[in-house]
C-alpha cells in the first residue's frame, strides 16, 4: 500500500464532460499549464449543474463559494487534445458539497489528473451560508 495518489478508472464517476484544450492553455514546456486544469474543474461542475436547472448563474438566490481545492497530475496533456472531465460527489453537507473531478484524455480508461473543490452555498446578497436548495440537492445526490 501506498499513500501517493494514483490515477483512477471512470467507473467511480457519474457525470462526463468533454472540454478540448486551447492553444493558449500550453504552457513553455509544451503542456497544459496547471491553473488550466482549476478552470476545467469549475466548467465542468458549474455546467452540470446549470443544464440540470439547479444553479441559475444569473437570477439565483444562492451561489456557491469555492473553500478549497486540490489536484494531483498523473501524466500531460497538450493542445489539441480533449479531456473528458468525470464529477461525482464525495460528501454532501447541509450546505457545502465536495466535488472530485478525474480528468481523462478522451477516450482514456484512467486519470490523467484528479482533483476535488468543496463550494459552500450561500445567499447571494449577504454571502451568509444557506442550506442546499431542494433542486440543487436532488441534481448532487445523484452524482454521489
Amino acid at each position: 500500500m501506498t499513500d501517493k495518489p494514483q490515477p483512477e478508472g471512470r467507473e467511480g464517476y457519474r457525470a462526463f464532460r468533454a472540454i478540448p484544450t486551447r492553444w493558449m492553455d500550453n504552457d513553455a514546456y509544451g503542456h497544459v499549464n496547471n491553473v488550466v486544469y482549476y478552470s476545467w474543474f469549475d466548467t465542468a461542475v458549474n455546467a452540470h449543474l446549470i443544464e440540470q436547472g439547479a444553479l441559475d448563474i444569473h437570477g439565483g438566490e444562492t451561489i456557491g463559494l469555492v473553500i478549497e481545492t486540490q489536484c494531483n497530475y498523473f501524466a500531460p496533456v497538450e493542445f489539441p487534445q480533449v479531456v473528458e472531465a468525470g464529477l461525482r460527489v464525495a460528501r454532501l453537507g447541509t450546505s457545502s458539497v465536495r466535488y472530485e473531478v478525474g480528468l481523462f484524455l478522451q477516450g482514456g480508461a484512467s486519470t490523467v489528473a484528479k482533483g476535488h473543490f468543496i463550494h459552500v452555498y450561500v445567499d447571494k446578497a449577504t454571502r451568509r451560508p444557506v442550506p442546499l436548495p431542494a433542486n440543487l440537492k436532488k441534481v448532487l445526490e445523484a452524482l454521489t
